[in-house]
């Protein structure tokens, strides 16, 4: 595996990954998650009976075309899985769909999915996130408790603590980072201010200088948090890892740049016998590139465990 974290990151979220859509064909499934709210999610099923199928959550200002959802999801269909490919709300250009966007705690709208699989007699479920979606896959998992709706969830780069997380972003190490980030939120505003102005103002947009100063502006305040420090505080997943119930695997790399390895001496992961923790020494954020092939490591780390959890459940 390369070894540089920042070179990891940056390669890992430009390398050019996609879905074989002639075998594999996408379903465009619209969510109607209440009157104000629809999430879209694009569906494929395998060759055959599937064997299970995957939910997929995306990071910060991604969306379902993810580079790392497509090379995962590719690998999930030759295996025999139905994916998922969700798109959170307003992400992947649905922002006339809903009247509020998303946030890291935001754990209705992937729970509503998973249930109308589950109402279409489709299953067994399994929810994998990505760094932002990892926070919210955990917190949901620990909100189920013995509730068996998935069975199992894979959480990689998650953020499980989210003050400590923005912090770093913010730092002037990752200055490349954070200014893409913020970039990225400043336009979502400007295209919601004039579909949804009631709840979006672009006034002192362009002071809003980090990622906690924009949660505290409008994150926060849009979803009744208050600050970003509440926010923060009651939406970080560390606070719902001791109440899972559900297989979990969470995957970080030790020399990741935006999430901490010391969030990760919470106890949940030496006393909860739910969570496995796999945490290479280097990976980055999302990289997890391998010199060799295959040369996407993380995909087959995470369909071997899911293939384990569907043995073990036979057995």
């Amino acid at each position: 595996m390369f070894r540089h974290p920042h070179l990891l990151t940056i390669a890992g979220n430009f390398w050019r990954r996609e879905i074989d859509l002639l075998r594999f064909p996408a379903r465009r499934l619209e969510y109607v998650i209440d009157p104000r709210t629809t999430v879209v999610a694009f569906e494929h099923q395998p060759e055959g009976n599937p064997r299970g199928q995957i939910v997929f959550l995306h990071g910060l200002e991604g969306s379902s075309d993810a580079g790392y959802i497509a090379s995962f999801s590719q690998q999930a269909l030759e295996r025999g899985f139905g994916v998922h490919r969700l798109n959170m709300r307003t992400c992947g250009g649905t922002e006339s769909l809903s009247e509020t966007m998303y946030h890291s705690g935001l754990t209705g709208d992937p729970r509503f999915v998973c249930e109308s699989l589950v109402a279409r007699g489709l299953g067994p479920i399994f929810l994998a996130g990505f760094s932002l979606g990892a926070n919210v896959a955990l917190k949901l998992a620990g909100e189920l408790g013995e509730y068996r709706l998935l069975a199992g969830v894979c959480a990689v780069s998650a953020p499980i603590d989210l003050a400590a997380c923005v912090r770093v972003i913010d730092g002037p190490g990752n200055i490349i980072y954070a200014r893409r980030f913020l970039s990225r939120l400043r336009d979502r505003v400007r295209r919601k201010s004039v579909l949804s102005p009631q709840l979006y103002s672009t006034k002192g947009l362009e002071t809003v200088n980090s990622i906690w100063a924009f949660d505290d502006q409008y994150t926060a305040p849009l979803f009744g948090f208050g600050t970003a420090a509440n926010y923060y505080a009651t939406q970080s997943s560390g606070n719902f890892l001791n109440d899972i119930r559900i297989p979990t695997f969470v995957v970080t790399a030790q020399d990741d740049p935006l999430v901490p390895f010391e969030v990760f001496d919470h106890p949940a992961f030496k006393q909860n016998p739910a969570i496995s923790l796999l945490a290479p020494q280097y990976g980055g954020h999302l990289g997890f590139l391998s010199r060799r092939r295959p040369r996407f490591w993380l995909d087959g780390v995470c369909l071997d465990w899911i293939e384990a959890r569907l043995n073990s459940a036979v057995s």
